[in-house]
């Protein structure tokens, strides 16, 4: 019995999460009511509080779920070289490819830093994704393919950039824009590589 308990809340927050997530990327976080979404998925408001606490709570965990997935998609599309520097270019470049995805650009992009102010979407995306480009730089600074330096604020420079340019595009109306940044990116990039002695 306690199991089936167990079971029915993890339902009810997973229905509360999904629900709140196609909201929040349709409509905006401002335009969304809790109740409304408690209703949606055939619960109570209290049930809802229950889970999350409030709006913004529900929104934490929304925008926690999408910066994940965001983080899983850029790994996935690192892990698919074994070329230290291709691992990078390849992790960049699906960053801000994600950038036009609807619920990545509205969710993640615009609406939490404005909602859960600057330093909690930082640590957030530290969590999920910006330690990754860290790690991916220090790889790359031990091998030698860019210059010994300390990878905390160039990864923090890139990171910023790569925000930048991501909420740029989640903007743009030119059907060239991703190709163009992408372009600027390998620019970016080669700077840093080490020039051959």
């Amino acid at each position: 019995m306690a199991g089936t308990r167990a079971d029915q809340r993890a339902a009810t927050r997973a229905a509360l999460l999904a629900e709140g997530r196609r909201r929040f990327a349709a409509d905006g976080y401002h335009a969304v009511v809790l109740a409304d979404v408690a209703a949606a998925v055939g619960v109570t408001k209290g049930a809802a509080y229950h889970h999350f606490a409030s709006k913004p709570g529900l929104f934490r965990a929304v925008v926690a779920d999408v910066q994940h997935e965001l983080g899983e998609r850029v790994a996935d599309a690192a892990d698919r070289h074994g070329d230290p520097w291709e691992r990078l270019r390849a992790g960049c470049r699906a960053f801000l490819a994600a950038g036009q995805d609807p619920t990545v650009r509205r969710i993640v992009l615009i609406d939490a830093p404005a909602v859960l102010g600057w330093d909690e979407w930082r640590a957030m995306d530290e969590d999920s994704s910006a330690r990754h480009l860290a790690e991916a730089l220090g790889d790359l600074v031990e091998a030698g393919v860019i210059d010994s330096q300390p990878v905390e604020p160039l990864a923090r420079l890139l990171s910023g950039a790569m925000n930048e340019a991501a909420l740029w595009l989640a903007r743009s109306a030119d059907p060239d824009a991703l190709g163009r940044t992408e372009e600027a990116l390998d620019r970016l990039l080669a700077g840093l590589r080490r020039r051959a002695e």
